[in-house]
């Protein structure tokens, strides 16, 4: 008879790019059936999203989005 092994994981995850802009973060960990983890980018309006989830048999894929800061728009844009 097989068993089955318990699966157990983290991660993290991080890029912070002055150059390009790009900063964005990452993790998740899974005991079991359940598997909890956020994420964060920062949006092209200046603003930071961060979504939190958790993930599990009884209660599928629940995600909650929060947006932090203050949106940033230009008035124009210059063509090229």
């Amino acid at each position: 008879m097989l068993s089955k092994a318990h699966p157990k994981y983290s991660y993290k995850y991080g890029v912070q790019d002055p150059h390009t802009g790009d900063y964005k973060t990452a993790h998740e960990y899974r005991d079991g059936d359940v598997v909890k983890g956020s994420y964060s980018v920062h949006d092209p309006d200046g603003t930071l999203r961060t979504v939190e989830y958790v993930a599990d048999k009884e209660n599928g894929f629940n995600a909650v989005v929060h947006k932090s800061g203050h949106a940033n728009h230009p008035d124009h844009y210059e063509h090229y």
